[in-house]
């Protein structure tokens, strides 16, 4: 899946498209790791919300460890570029990347039933966050929660669009799992970004989008655009007021998008284990967690044996859903 490119972009404008210097005067650490510049690959443009929650990471590794940190954007291929540059890296420790559910899944594929094991191809290192998405319906539609609007599919079958940033995106994949679950068929309509399709919502010309808060926050608030419910499993303190949808209609739906920090594969455990306190400890900071809040994502710090299973688990339930819906990824 591709990375939530409709994130905001102001705090990657705030902390800057430049490399991460460390700052002047700072006493260098004597021995261990890192004794030298550390690297932060992003495989994706600059601005978008994979890239920002690098640089969050950068600056507070920057400051704890007092060594310079560059976060180094590597775009290209959906992701595929950076992620083979890292996996050629030495094991280090000196190249790390931040990347999301879609650069692993691109990596994963739809798969041929055998289980996917990242840690075959990757270090996972932390989660960092997995942000929800809302179910965004244009208010003619008229329902009031999940369980109405699966009623209203059933009552029209086909008719019902949605709009996504792309085929095998986060927004896609998590419109095709809802349908699954709920016994309805709708119609993708891919977008180059969320924002085209977010037009079209507005205008009535689609049904429904699965968009992260923030692309669509200004509509709900214009009254073009309703919220009808998180696709997380728990409601969010940050999005007061929208219920889950698995609490509305859809009993045991969650989707979300996660972002994540690896390293290539083979770093030595005693790094990848201090990589990932320093980050924990980081993403633990209430400035770190008010960053995050803009962006409307809370952290999520993991062990690398916890993320590992995780990501495992999760690129699993994603192949399912691109097998059994004859999804072919771009």
């Amino acid at each position: 899946m591709t990375t939530r490119r409709s994130l905001l972009t102001g705090l990657a404008a705030g902390l800057g498209a430049a490399p991460l210097l460390a700052t002047p005067g700072l006493v260098r650490a004597q021995g261990g790791y890192p004794s030298r510049t550390v690297t932060i690959v992003v495989p994706f443009p600059p601005g978008g919300g994979t890239d920002v929650l690098a640089r969050i990471l950068a600056q507070h590794f920057q400051e704890q460890w007092r060594q310079s940190v560059v976060v180094e954007n590597r775009g290209g291929g959906a992701g595929r570029i950076g992620l083979q540059a890292v996996q050629r890296a030495q094991p280090d420790g000196y190249t790390l990347m931040v990347t999301s559910t879609g650069g692993i899944m691109g990596l994963a594929g739809a798969g041929d039933g055998t289980p996917f094991a990242v840690q075959d191809h990757l270090t996972p290192i932390s989660l960092i966050a997995a942000p929800a998405y809302v179910i965004a319906m244009h208010p003619g539609l008229g329902a009031k929660n999940v369980a109405e609007l699966i009623a209203l599919a059933k009552q029209r079958p086909g008719e019902f669009t949605f709009g996504s940033s792309g085929t095998g995106a986060a927004s896609h994949l998590a419109a095709e799992l809802f349908a699954a679950m709920a016994g309805i068929e709708m119609l993708h309509v891919p977008y180059r970004g969320t924002g085209p399709a977010l037009t079209d919502l507005i205008a009535g010309r689609i049904h429904l989008m699965f968009a992260p808060p923030q692309t669509v926050a200004a509509s709900v608030a214009a009254g073009q655009v309703v919220n009808l419910a998180l696709t997380s499993e728990r409601p969010s303190a940050l999005l007061p007021g929208i219920p889950p949808a698995s609490t509305t209609g859809l009993p045991g739906y969650a989707a979300v998008g996660w972002f994540g920090l690896f390293g290539p594969r083979g770093m030595p455990a005693a790094v990848a284990a201090k990589v990932s306190a320093d980050a924990a400890a980081g993403l633990s900071l209430a400035a770190t967690k008010d960053r995050l809040a803009t962006l409307g994502a809370e952290p999520e710090p993991m062990t690398p044996a916890a993320f590992t299973s995780y990501i495992d688990a999760d690129i699993a339930k994603w192949q399912r859903v691109v097998r059994d819906r004859n999804i072919t990824l771009q």
